[in-house]
C-alpha cells in the first residue's frame, strides 16, 4: 500500500485522491487552531512559500482530539489559518488521528514511520515507563505531528510536535533535490 491509495475529504466534503500528489514531496500535519504549537503555521507557510515551486505540498489535517483545541468547523479553521497565519497550503476536513475513528491515512502514516526519538527521550521513557504507559506506542501524542513523504509516496520520517518546521526544511530540501535528478 502507498500513500496514493488513500482518498480524503476536503473542507467541502469532496473526495480528494492523494494520487493527485504523485511526484510531489509531502509534509502531512495534524493541526489545531488553539494549541500551543499553533504558531508553527507561520513556519509551515514559510517552508511552503519557499519550496512549493520546487515540488513540496503541505497537507493540513485539523484534529480536535487533543484538549478540544480545534473546535471550529473545517471551513472556519481554513478562514482562521488564512487570516491569522496567511496559510496558502491545502487544509482538509477535520479528522481523528487515534482510536477507532482514526483516519485510515493517519493509521497508515503511524505504521510506516515510527516517531523519531532522541536518546534523552528514550532514557526518560525507560525511567518513567510504569507511570506513562499511555504515552508509549505509535499513537500521535499531540497536534502538529508531522510526516514527511517522498515523491514516490514512501513515508520517510515522523516528527514530534516539538520539532519546528524550520528544522524539517533541510530534510525536505534533500528530498526535493533527489526528486529533481
Amino acid at each position: 500500500m502507498k500513500i496514493y491509495d488513500f482518498t480524503v475529504k476536503d473542507v467541502h466534503q469532496e473526495d480528494v485522491s492523494l494520487a493527485n500528489y504523485k511526484g510531489k514531496v509531502l509534509l502531512i500535519v495534524n493541526t489545531a487552531t488553539a494549541c500551543g504549537f499553533t504558531p508553527q503555521y507561520d513556519g509551515l507557510e514559510k517552508i511552503y512559500a519557499d519550496l512549493h515551486d520546487k515540488g513540496l505540498e503541505i497537507l493540513d489535517f485539523p484534529c480536535n482530539q487533543f484538549a478540544n483545541q480545534a473546535p471550529e468547523s473545517s471551513e472556519e479553521i481554513v478562514q482562521i489559518c488564512q487570516l491569522k497565519f496567511g496559510v496558502t497550503f491545502k487544509t482538509f476536513d477535520k479528522i481523528d488521528v487515534n482510536g477507532e475513528q482514526a483516519s485510515p491515512l493517519f493509521t497508515f502514516l503511524k505504521k510506516e514511520a515510527k516517531e523519531q526519538k532522541s536518546e534523552e527521550h528514550t532514557r526518560l521513557v525507560a525511567a518513567l515507563k510504569d507511570k506513562i504507559s499511555g504515552l508509549l506506542g505509535d499513537d500521535i501524542k499531540w497536534n502538529f505531528t508531522k510526516f514527511l513523504v517522498d515523491a514516490e509516496g514512501n513515508v520517510i520520517k515522523r516528527y514530534s510536535p516539538t520539532v519546528k518546521p524550520e528544522k524539517i526544511a533541510p530534510d525536505i530540501e534533500r528530498l526535493l533535490k533527489t526528486t529533481a535528478l
